[in-house]
């Protein structure tokens, strides 16, 4: 690539990232020399693209214009040196996916053990992230959410089952306590609470029953923002936990936990895989996406 084009790259991985250190690490070349860069582009533009102060890093109004601009025709010059592996006998490039950790976990990592094998010029980089990420600004192919309401520009592909959540706690932790009947009587329970970054306050837990939804925000005296982390305090006896029912499942069947309010927790659409409807798709991805469907 010319080395203009080189230049307005390494300012366009700056300012998605907001960080010259995370965009030192995406692009493989030190945080001092891709700042440099950005200098010697700012120089020869004769205009600050970039405001630095000591925690983030934020366009100026030219480099916002240079964004909305330039940034696009970047897309579509990846895009097409991607496609250019259709021409090849075998599918091959770079494939990227951002999950959350369950999916990643229960979904993603088990097929992509069969699947790397089978296509060795596939490579697939999996991002683990709770926040809303704009797949598109931060040069996603896909993403992974639950349900298959999504935005109109999107393409969603069910990649799993149906799926319900439990409501743990370990023999222990029930030896002086009534086990809940109903959701109403989580409120006298210490209860393993989650946050997440997508929510302001704690996660409300959700039942329901006969068409009947109930949403109760529980107490207690630890918060987590993982499925594995509200495990180990549930087997350990902090509290009950709420969690994908198959995370649950190989400790429930050893006895280490036991479930209560099992009929208060009802199937829901499982995960899909969503993307830009609108973009080019190369021959690795879209044999991906055929792959990763979920099958009845």
């Amino acid at each position: 690539m010319p080395e203009n084009l080189n230049d307005i790259a390494a300012f366009l991985a700056v300012a998605r990232e907001q960080n010259f250190t995370k965009a030192a690490a995406k692009l493989g070349v030190s945080q001092s020399a891709l700042s440099q860069t950005v200098k010697n582009l700012e120089a020869r533009l004769g205009l600050r693209l970039l405001t630095r102060t000591t925690r983030s890093v934020s366009p100026t109004p030219a480099g916002l214009r240079l964004i909305e601009r330039i940034g696009p025709r970047f897309e579509e010059i990846d895009t097409e040196i991607a496609a250019l592996g259709d021409m090849r006998d075998t599918p091959a490039g770079k494939i990227r996916i951002t999950t959350g950790e369950h999916p990643a976990v229960s979904i993603i990592a088990p097929f992509l053990a069969r699947f790397l094998p089978e296509n060795p010029g596939v490579n697939v980089e999996v991002v683990v992230d709770y926040g809303l990420t704009d797949i598109v600004a931060d040069r996603f192919d896909a993403g992974v959410r639950l349900g298959e309401h999504i935005a109109n520009d999107m393409v969603a592909v069910r990649i799993g089952p149906e799926m319900r959540m439990a409501v743990v706690g370990s023999p222990a932790y029930f030896e002086d306590r009534p086990k809940p009947l109903v959701p109403q009587d989580l409120t006298g329970h210490n209860c393993i609470n989650m946050r997440l970054p997508t929510h302001d306050s704690l996660y409300a837990w959700e039942f329901e029953k006969e068409g009947r939804e109930i949403r109760v925000r529980v107490e207690g005296q630890s918060v987590f923002n993982n499925v594995a982390l509200r495990n180990v305090a549930a087997l350990g006896g902090v509290g009950l936990a709420y969690m994908p029912e198959d995370q649950a499942a190989p400790h429930l069947k050893a006895g280490h936990l036991e479930r209560v309010l099992e009929d208060w927790c009802a199937p829901f659409a499982g995960y899909h895989l969503y993307y830009p409807s609108r973009r080019h798709h190369s021959l690795a991805f879209s044999l991906f996406v055929d792959a990763i469907r979920f099958r009845d």
